[in-house]
């Protein structure tokens, strides 16, 4: 038998693959031949349960990542979804098929048709399966490990708590409820319960904003100056009003909604927390929207290292959701920070006798697996969130000295916090 493929054409070249002789490529031991065996780059080998690759590309290339590593279905972590909104079904259910170390296992639902059909097309079982009213028999399903609370903002408390006396971990989406007072009434209950609390913070556990991340803290550029975040979008004009549209609802209009992202990711970036607030805040007048919460709010932070954060939130403005960093020898720029997907990041910096504008570019990661996963993680090694329960009522003490400075038409001075990174757990493993 040759050593060579034979010299023909495609047909007949899948012709002859089909007759199992090239089989003894991919198993050598098994079928004899005198064909040249695979080496170890290729094969690879498992270390850990896990499968590693040597690396295969030139020192010009970037490494390609890992293989994925998923657990066995049966040590995955059990996940109650509660709530079946856009996000739910738009988001973070299909991120379950991304996730290396959870499933979704539970739904909770106040509308019977929809958690039928949800269920039905993600396989949970009739069992599994609650209302609002019934959610508390959740104690007695011990598939359930954690719950993702993905409720109106003023629900939060009340399933956080209902939760934690189940027993059940605690992953709610931000912002963690409506004000500070309920945000630390979660804490003490989850602390008493002895289950985990985290905010689902996404951009946290983000490549791109993790990446820049590093750069400000390890001052690859020299000391960051100026933080600059804007995060708009539209709402619709007509028809019944979104619960977005009342306080007592949502705690807030536009910052507590998407301007939370620009005050989160600063604190995050920089690691700091401010010392100084001044912020105004803007909505059109007769607009039924608007009636009870804000559109506009722009918001200045000042951070003890001097650097400043500049923000702009507004339900009246397109989309857009845009980064600019300034530092000693660079600017970052990031369309689409704080996006679900489609992340860039380009350094402008000096090179010789011209300036060079370039674009990095990393591995995307779907981040909604990335927050359920280190959630998962915790759970498996009973280790503290990264973006526990504390980091989500800072940002609402911050969020309410915004509205303070913004109704005083004053700054509000806060007291100075030591260090970085002060109201967070363990840091998450890198992607």
């Amino acid at each position: 038998m040759s050593q060579h493929l034979p010299d023909t054409n495609r047909r007949a070249l899948c012709a002859w693959m089909a007759t199992g002789v090239c089989a003894a490529v991919v198993a050598p031991h098994a079928i004899a031949g005198p064909f040249t065996p695979p080496t170890a780059v290729d094969i690879g080998k498992v270390e850990n349960g896990s499968v590693k690759f040597p690396p295969w590309r030139g020192p010009a290339d970037a490494p390609s990542s890992p293989p994925p590593a998923p657990l066995p279905p049966e040590q995955r972590v059990g996940f109650a979804i509660v709530g079946l909104g856009r996000l739910s079904l738009e988001q973070i259910l299909p991120a379950f098929a991304k996730s290396l170390k959870a499933k979704a296992v539970a739904l909770v639902s106040g509308t019977p048709e929809k958690l039928q059909a949800v269920a039905k097309q993600y396989g949970i079982k009739p069992e599994a399966c609650y209302s609002y009213e019934d959610f508390d028999r959740i104690r007695d399903n011990p598939e359930v490990k954690a719950v993702y609370i993905v409720l109106p903002n003023a629900m939060h408390r009340q399933f956080c708590e209902r939760a934690a006396k189940a027993g059940k971990h605690v992953l709610t989406e931000k912002p963690m409820s409506i004000n500070s007072k309920d945000g630390q009434a979660m804490v003490d209950a989850c602390r008493q319960a002895q289950v985990k609390l985290m905010v689902a913070y996404r951009i946290q556990y983000e490549p791109y904003n993790r990446h820049v991340r590093e750069f400000v803290q390890n001052d690859k550029y020299g000391r960051l100056l100026a933080y600059h975040g804007v995060n708009t979008q539209t709402v619709a004009a007509d028809g019944e009003r979104q619960w977005r549209h009342k306080k007592d609802m949502a705690g807030g209009g536009s910052l507590v909604d998407i301007g939370l992202y620009c005050l989160n990711t600063a604190r995050f970036i920089t690691g700091e927390e401010p010392i100084e607030i001044f912020a105004t805040t803007y909505s059109p007048a007769g607009d039924p929207r608007f009636a009870e919460v804000e559109e506009t709010v722009q918001f200045m932070l000042r951070f003890p290292s001097h650097a400043v954060a500049n923000c702009l939130t507004s339900y009246g403005g397109r989309d857009d959701k845009y980064q600019r960093l300034n530092l000693e020898t660079a600017a970052i720029d990031m369309p689409s920070a704080y996006a679900y997907h489609g992340q860039r990041l380009s350094v402008i910096e000096r090179d010789d006798q011209a300036t060079r504008n370039g674009e990095l570019t990393l591995e995307p990661e779907n981040q909604f697996a990335q927050e359920i996963d280190h959630m998962a993680d915790c759970i498996l090694t009973d280790s503290e969130p990264w973006t526990r329960g504390e980091e989500g009522v800072q940002d609402h003490k911050l969020m309410e000295a915004i509205y303070e400075s913004a109704r005083t038409g004053q700054p509000v001075k806060l007291a100075a916090v030591e260090g970085r990174d002060r109201f967070r757990g363990k840091p998450p493993k890198k992607a």
